[in-house]
């Protein structure tokens, strides 16, 4: 290569040293400044230079964590494999020490030393302990579920409140439980360790649905329990169609105008966080076998004897009250192929439609997860 000819090269090295005079120049200028106290008590002192370094300090570590969660976060989407729950612990346990790292460093940068606020911290904390002791107790809370592991991301939990759903978020001071219905509900973290707290899904994602039904005294039992097992195998939610966990039939009680029994089934992982929608499908698959067997639904029914009706007996009685004779047979009312067509194609079992398109979605949902290109 051609060497650059010694004027040129001169002039660089004369312009280099020109640039370093101006920067110690302005630097000289901005020390004053950067050197300018802004409290001095009990041997610290804070100047304005030491609070920019700390705050530049507090902004890189925030950058750094969240750094540090997008890659957790892309690690488990190239492997679907790794549990999903570890993968959430990590991040906010790394999240938490890089901030309060940071916190620290920030101080010391800020001419802060840590040690000399031991006492003026136990006075803090005791103050923060009675004022905000429900904050700390969620915060305390929150950790106790990341470490314990009895609650994970995605696990579909019942409170003693009523409330139900999937967990989606474990947040310093409150769990986002995502409901069936697509309603985000915050619950303090406090009330998972010291409520009661029914988790689905904790050992395993299967469990049995109890679907009771009643039919009329007189019914061949047989016959019901034929029917109730056409109607669970209809239902694509039911895990096992023999073995220990194949579809039961129980006879629970002998009711006063009824034989009251169960259909008691195993269900789909899929099908386990949505215990509402996927016993109507069985209700609904229930009904339509017991109509296909002939099988009556009962209702409570009561005889009334009327002796006398304005002096009235018997058939005079009746004809008062304008009742028809209970042997004439009823008319039965005709229902042309159109319209009977149109009904059919309303028998549609919608919460297994329902069911069916939100598998889907989290199926499709997953796909897409596993598609991500990298960043």
């Amino acid at each position: 290569m051609p060497q650059p000819e010694p004027s040129a090269a001169a002039a660089a090295v004369h312009a280099g040293e020109a640039a370093q005079q101006a920067a110690d120049n302005g630097l000289r200028h901005l020390q004053p400044f950067l050197d300018y106290q802004l409290l001095h008590i009990s041997g610290m002192t804070v100047t304005v230079g030491g609070v920019l370094a700390a705050l530049i300090a507090m902004l890189m570590t925030w950058i750094l964590s969240s750094l540090v969660r997008r890659a957790l976060a892309r690690y488990g989407e190239r492997h679907p494999q790794t549990s999903r729950s570890s993968l959430y612990t990590v991040a906010r346990l790394a999240q938490y020490t890089l901030l309060v790292a940071g916190a620290f460093i920030a101080l010391g940068l800020a001419g802060i030393p840590v040690g000399k606020f031991a006492v003026f911290a136990g006075a803090i904390g005791v103050g923060l302990g009675f004022g905000l002791q429900a904050i700390f107790s969620n915060f305390i809370s929150g950790l106790i579920l990341l470490f314990d592991k009895s609650l994970k991301v995605g696990d579909f939990v019942e409170l003693a409140s009523g409330v139900h759903g999937e967990v989606r978020d474990i947040h310093i001071r409150a769990t986002t439980i995502a409901t069936n219905d697509n309603i985000d509900i915050l619950v303090p973290n406090s009330e998972f360790v010291t409520g009661r707290v029914v988790n689905w899904t904790h050992r395993e994602v299967s469990r049995r649905l109890r679907i009771p039904f009643r039919v009329a005294h007189g019914t061949d039992k047989e016959v019901v329990k034929q029917a109730a097992l056409e109607a669970a195998l209809e239902v694509p939610f039911t895990l096992s169609n023999d073995g220990p966990r194949k579809p039961q039939v129980w006879l629970n009680e002998f009711g006063e105008s009824s034989l009251d029994f169960h259909l008691v089934v195993w269900l789909t992982a899929e099908a386990t966080k949505r215990p509402s929608t996927v016993k109507a499908a069985y209700n609904w698959a229930l009904h339509t076998a017991l109509q296909k067997y002939g099988i009556d639904i009962p209702f409570p029914q009561r005889d009334l004897h009327v002796r006398s009706l304005f002096g009235l007996s018997g058939e005079a009685a009746q004809h008062a009250l304008r009742l028809q004779d209970p042997h004439q047979p009823r008319a039965v009312p005709k229902v042309d192929s159109a319209s009977a067509d149109t009904a059919r194609d309303d028998t549609n079992n919608d919460a297994l439609d329902d069911m069916q398109n939100v598998i889907a979605a989290d199926a499709a949902r997953d796909v897409g997860r596993d598609k991500t290109p990298e960043e």
